[in-house]
């Protein structure tokens, strides 16, 4: 199985969007500053994730949310959790 997630960080003030095998695992990479991208927002809060049978199935979905209306679906979905808030 393959996960799309959504992380906030408030220091940041930006969301991440990633897929993996593994979302506790990778969490707890990004937390840890394994992620170059990632490293300056720690710590990082999972706000959403969604599993799909395939990877290509979430890497499509991935692609969709970090594009315009991805975006706008994600900050209608969580309104507390947009860029600036």
């Amino acid at each position: 199985m393959s996960w799309i997630y959504i992380l906030w960080s408030k220091k940041l003030k930006k969301r991440y969007v990633g897929s993996t095998e593994d979302v506790e695992s990778r969490l707890k990479q990004h937390d840890a500053g394994k992620t170059r991208f990632t490293m300056r927002g720690v710590p990082w809060l999972l706000i959403h994730s969604e599993e799909f049978v395939t990877k290509s199935k979430a890497m499509k979905r991935e692609r969709f949310l970090k594009s315009g209306i991805g975006r706008k679906w994600l900050d209608e979905r969580f309104p507390n959790y947009r860029r600036g808030v």
